[in-house]
């Protein structure tokens, strides 16, 4: 007798086969690619299961049609210590059945315990996924504002220095008095070159300049004629 070859069924669905064949890259650089499907907003099935799009991020125990073992008020720290308990009694009991009795009715039973203290487990760590996604803003908050605040000071800091640098700059320059003063000097000093000049110009047609490097010629050649 030939047995069922088995079926493997993949926990998630296969992607629409619109999207395998147009959604290419061509398709997307001339614009031509669908556009994706509207969100549901009501119910749907999911691993089998049915949600309404209105649910709670973590449905309670009762909605989800599975008896509460702990209380409406509770401290989950000390619930999860007791499931923890709870979980390691009943596997010890299990073996304890698979070793001595087998057959035992009380098998199931044990494993269907198991997977209700499993499943409460996992609410209970589920319950915690809000405070957790907080706690990871904040720190990645914290860690934002202390870069910003690190890049704020390194900035301060090359600020000061090139604010000390141009404050040596103009302390290194000359007063304005200083350079008022020696600019009249020297333009009292070429007017005088100058009315000097027209002067000998007046009396002596040679020019000065002419004058000076002629006399430095001669001493020149006088002393090379005395060696």
């Amino acid at each position: 007798m030939a047995t069922p070859e088995a079926t493997q069924v993949s926990s998630l669905p296969m992607p629409p086969t619109q999207y395998i064949n147009l959604y290419t890259d061509e398709n997307v650089r001339r614009g031509r690619a669908p556009r994706p499907p509207p969100a549901n907003h009501e119910n749907y099935s999911m691993f089998g299961n049915m949600f309404n799009a209105d649910d709670t991020i973590i449905r309670p125990l009762e909605a989800q049609g599975i008896k509460r073992l702990y209380p409406q008020h509770f401290d989950r720290r000390r619930e999860l210590k007791k499931l923890n308990h709870s979980l390691l009694v009943n596997f010890l009991d299990l073996i304890d059945l698979l070793v001595q009795c087998p057959d035992s009715p009380r098998r199931a039973e044990k494993v269907e315990d198991l997977s209700l203290l499993f499943i409460h487990i996992h609410h209970l760590l589920n319950e915690f996924r809000p405070h957790q996604a907080r706690e990871t803003l904040r720190v990645m908050m914290e860690l934002q504002r202390r870069q910003r605040t690190e890049t704020t000071l390194r900035f301060q800091k090359h600020l000061d220095k090139v604010q000390e640098i141009l404050q040596h700059a103009l302390q290194m320059l000359p007063d304005t008095s200083e350079l008022d003063s020696s600019l009249a000097v020297s333009t009292d000093t070429m007017e005088v070159m100058d009315t000097l000049g027209l002067e000998q110009q007046a009396t002596d047609p040679c020019c000065p300049r002419d004058r000076m490097m002629c006399n430095i010629i001669d001493e020149m050649t006088t002393s090379n004629n005395l060696y």
